[in-house]
């Protein structure tokens, strides 16, 4: 006995067309008209898209930050995900100082395992590098499943490594077939900009962008495709902000350079004047990278339009204004980074990306779920309607309006960046592996039933010789 969805759009990120969809068991087994066999359930979806179940490629659940924690887990990070439209994330599990790479995976498999609602894999961030570990990338890519790796040029003292280990870190990449991931900040120059203007007695939440403009995440992003070039790796540039970065990926890719980038809906409809918001308000939009200046957005639309940038992640980093974000009342270099944002993803983009004229429906697929299924791993699998596809889908009514608001969310935070914000389009039914698990924005069973996702090593692109 099987599932068909009957009358609805399916979308890829290469087709738009009207068919049918039959899953049985966890894939999808046919496409088509007539396709229905004898005791087959039918599911009318008239008026609805289908598109591939949405990929996050960068959320944060359940990290440490200082004496605090993100508000979400697993457990409600992921539900959140899954009701919009979500149906796989990709987590940073964490190496903090002292630990293997091992011990840094297993903490995060122990955090997620039954919790999480959607399927979910790992890339494992290095934050003490050493030769031991270098080692251990390889072990990860193949004997467990993480093919990708994150390194920070930020937060001094804390996460960041310096150009040296990240270079071993690239030249180690390229050899075991996995793909660095790397966010872009001059940390030193942000440490020296942060005390200075503590110094000064500069400490509301407005002189957070001031201590990380758009120059020096510009510089970053033209170091680190330099140091990749050197070490003959490819490199994926993690929630790209401003024009200056983006013009460094790509002058990279017109050299031939294997360079990948991704930006987030925040830095596409969100500004750096809500650092002035009434009070202490600016403290939910302290995130790192900071909020640009609107001008940016522009370019950030332009670069998703032409390929520049491949992906469009979340950095979802959830903290409460009340009990978290105000423990920097009094000085902004300690009100936690992050913002929650894997519930609305997917509905800001389709409406104000779609339904104005900036993407069209296959970019939306391509930059929502298959561009990252193909960069991580996991395509055709995931990230695609096809025969032999995992059966995750997302039927997409158009036809809903909505307004976001933090009340009718299922983030475990107390605020939405996008608060107010109108929504046109709903997820009205979404399926995991083959099973219907949201209806009409509601959960249709309780179980977690998120698998982890062994996600296969990074595929080169051929005959480039230029990194």
């Amino acid at each position: 006995m099987g599932i068909v969805l009957s009358g609805g759009t399916i979308v890829t990120a290469a087709d738009v067309y009207q068919a049918d969809v039959r899953i049985e068991g966890e894939r999808i087994v046919a496409l088509g008209h007539e396709i229905k066999q004898p005791d087959d359930q039918v599911i009318n979806v008239d008026g609805c898209f289908l598109f591939p179940g949405g990929i996050d490629p960068h959320t944060h659940f359940d990290l440490p930050a200082g004496d605090i924690t993100t508000s979400d887990d697993f457990h409600s990070g992921t539900k959140a995900a899954l009701l919009g439209g979500t149906t796989t994330i990709l987590d940073y599990a964490t190496q903090f100082k002292g630990e293997s790479l091992k011990t840094g995976l297993e903490n995060w498999h122990k955090k997620a395992q039954g919790k999480c609602y959607a399927d979910y894999g790992f890339h494992m961030a290095i934050t003490d590098w050493n030769d031991l570990i270098a080692q251990e990338m390889t072990t990860l890519v193949h004997q467990e499943g993480v093919p990708s790796f994150k390194l920070y040029m930020a937060y001094k003292n804390v996460l960041q490594v310096d150009d040296s280990e990240l270079l071993q870190a690239l030249r180690q990449a390229g050899d075991c077939e996995a793909l660095v991931c790397v966010h872009c900040e001059n940390g030193d120059v942000v440490y020296d900009l942060v005390q200075k203007a503590r110094r000064e007695g500069n400490t509301a939440p407005k002189y957070h962008p001031l201590t990380r403009p758009p120059e020096i995440e510009a510089e970053a992003t033209a170091r680190v495709i330099t140091l990749a070039q050197m070490a003959g790796a490819p490199v994926y540039i993690v929630h790209l902000t401003c024009s200056g970065a983006l013009q460094e990926v790509t002058r990279a890719k017109l050299r031939g350079y294997e360079v990948y980038a991704e930006t987030c809906p925040q830095y596409l409809l969100l500004d750096d004047s809500y650092y002035c918001s009434e009070g202490f308000n600016g403290a939910k939009y302290v995130i790192s990278p900071p909020l640009r200046p609107i001008q940016n957005q522009s370019a950030l639309w332009s670069g998703l339009k032409t390929g520049i940038l491949e992906t469009i992640a979340t950095d979802h980093c959830a903290f409460n204004y009340k009990g978290q974000k105000d423990l920097g009342l009094e000085d902004f270099s300690k009100i936690p980074n992050g913002a929650p944002g894997v519930e609305t993803r997917m509905g800001l983009l389709f409406t104000y990306g779609v339904q104005t004229g900036k993407l069209s429906l296959n970019e939306f697929v391509a930059l929502t779920s298959t561009n990252a299924a193909k960069l991580f791993g996991l395509f055709p699998r995931k990230g695609t309607i096809a025969p032999g596809s995992d059966a995750d889908l997302v039927v997409w009514d158009p036809r809903i309006s909505s307004v976001v608001t933090a009340e009718t969310l299922h983030q475990q935070v107390d605020y939405t960046p996008f608060e107010g914000f109108k929504q046109q389009g709903q997820a009205v039914r979404i399926f995991l592996r083959g099973k219907q698990v949201c209806q009409d924005g509601k959960l249709t069973q309780e179980i977690p039933t998120g698998s982890y996702l062994f996600r296969k090593p990074f595929l080169r692109r051929k005959g480039d010789e230029n990194v």
